[in-house]
């Protein structure tokens, strides 16, 4: 399962989370820089529970060095596939987040979901001598509290069958739950950080990211935080759009809503909505042109119900103004 795009749109452009995508691959640019010193660059900077337990080991490291690695290491990737795994769903859940606590909360939130999940990696890998690094932990914070603010969003995900792409909606929560599922899997399976990966990294930050959300949502976010998300507010609605077109039994058109913003009603715009049909979610491109009506309807030729005589009905788009 590959995961496209969630169905709940942010208010305010993530800024924060942008931010966090830019240096994550700034940091990755800067190892790919070291080259044959790649790994020693990754030893030094990322988190090695031997540098603090073994006494050997640590007399090479001064205080700040070893202080500094337990931030820098969720800043830190091993291979292309690491970073690019890590910033998707970053992209994907982290933007909800930002737009619910605020630009400020949110990026003391992610920090200290990274630092928490590397405390939980260190007490259960004491000794291990092998560097930590990414941003999984800090994002595994974030899908825990994208679950508990959004159980009911959607997220259109990406099944390939034998060579056949499928899209499909999955409720946020069975996505999660499934991801969570199998982290704890592998981590009850292997021991400390067998084929590279810090499993119980990740369900550390899953679950401290659970706990921080309710204590930072226990405090009203600052004037500030609000100033910040108002001068961010988004011109465009989502981009991605599911459709869900009902029907009755005498008329072989479907009907379904678009959503677009007062912005976009003046200057046109062009959305991609995922239409099912059968088993299948397929993906289509509509154009809203400039100076739209709200109410008025966009036709899609033959995406309706199958008539008698085999050809098909029309689907109609009527668009709806949000200007929240």
């Amino acid at each position: 399962m590959f995961p496209i795009r969630d169905t709940i749109p942010s208010r305010s452009y993530p800024v924060v989370t942008h931010t966090l995508i830019a240096v994550n691959i700034l940091c990755f640019l800067i190892q790919l820089a070291q080259g044959p010193g790649f790994d020693r660059f990754a030893y030094t900077y990322g988190l090695v529970p031997a540098r603090y337990t073994v006494e050997q080991i640590a007399a090479h490291f001064s205080l700040g060095q070893q202080i500094f690695s337990l931030i820098s290491f969720m800043f830190l990737h091993g291979s292309f596939m690491h970073i690019i795994g890590n910033m998707w769903f970053l992209y994907i859940f982290g933007d909800n987040v930002e737009d619910r606590l605020g630009p400020f909360r949110y990026l003391v939130f992610y920090v200290l979901c990274g630092f928490l999940s590397g405390v939980t990696h260190f007490f259960l890998n004491p000794t291990l001598n092998i560097p930590t690094i990414g941003a999984s932990g800090a994002i595994a914070g974030v899908m825990g509290a994208y679950l508990i603010l959004y159980p009911g969003s959607r997220i259109l995900t990406l099944v390939p069958i034998i060579i056949f792409p499928f899209f499909f909606e999955i409720p946020a929560y069975f996505f999660i739950g499934i991801w969570f599922l199998f982290q704890f899997i592998n981590a009850a399976t292997t021991h400390g950080q067998i084929g590279g990966v810090a499993w119980w990294a990740h369900i550390g930050g899953f679950i401290f990211g659970i706990i921080l959300l309710k204590l930072f949502r226990a405090f009203p976010s600052t004037g500030l935080s609000e100033h910040f998300k108002n001068a961010t507010k988004k011109k465009k609605t989502f981009g991605l759009q599911v459709i869900r077109p009902r029907g009755s039994m005498d008329d072989f058109s479907l009907y379904g809503e678009i959503y677009i913003s007062p912005y976009e009603a003046q200057t046109g715009t062009k959305k991609l909505v995922n239409i099912p049909r059968g088993f299948q979610k397929r993906l289509y491109r509509v154009v809203v042109p400039p100076g739209v009506e709200p109410g008025s309807n966009l036709r899609l030729k033959n995406l309706g119900k199958i008539t008698p005589d085999g050809d098909r009905g029309d689907l109609y788009l009527k668009v709806l103004i949000d200007d929240r």
